[in-house]
């Protein structure tokens, strides 16, 4: 949670609500993990599926959050749908950076977890458990096209800098305002 409130939060806010309505548009219903079916789909993914472990560091015993696979942000436009979700740890959730200091997809930062925690040989087994969920029958992540691709990249970057944009200029025209309101002592 922020301590300070940017431009930047409400752009990604504003994002992360547009690829959670395009997810539901793609799984036929609403996701809120919340409450009704989504939050049973989360307790199902998290429960049954990954058996109450972290996905990435098969550790049990911990509050688990959710990890969007493909990251849900105007970066990665992942969608907010369960074949895109997977139980982590604290830890876990913090994807790991690559040379070019852009966030490495999930099986990357998978690898990277299996190595840091001396655990190579766990790599294939957890690859294996979390391609299964993100194409079962039940939580199938939708097959994206390249033209559905594209489209989810303009308009989440679109909607990231309009959002952006309108929040400063909204600043600016109080700073405007206040200064010509304002009695000068």
């Amino acid at each position: 949670m922020a301590l300070h409130n940017t431009s930047f939060d409400a752009a990604n806010t504003s994002v992360r609500a547009f690829l959670t309505e395009i997810g539901q548009f793609y799984l036929g219903r609403t996701f809120n993990v919340s409450s009704g079916q989504g939050k049973k789909d989360w307790f199902k993914i998290r429960d049954e599926i990954f058996e109450g472990k972290c996905a990435y560091c098969g550790k049990g015993n911990m509050k688990l959050q959710i990890e969007h696979l493909i990251m849900f942000n105007k970066d990665g436009y992942g969608l907010h749908h369960p074949g895109n979700i997977v139980p982590v740890c604290h830890p876990c959730n913090k994807r790991s950076k690559a040379i070019d200091k852009k966030y490495k997809g999930w099986e990357e930062h998978l690898l990277f977890i299996c190595k840091s925690n001396n655990e190579e040989g766990k790599f294939q087994e957890r690859l294996t458990r979390i391609k299964n969920h993100i194409t079962s029958d039940e939580f199938k992540y939708p097959s994206l096209s390249a033209e559905e691709n594209n489209a989810l990249r303009i308009i989440t970057n679109n909607l990231y800098e309009s959002i952006k944009n309108e929040f400063e200029q909204a600043v600016k025209l109080f700073e405007d305002l206040n200064k010509a309101y304002t009695k000068k002592l």
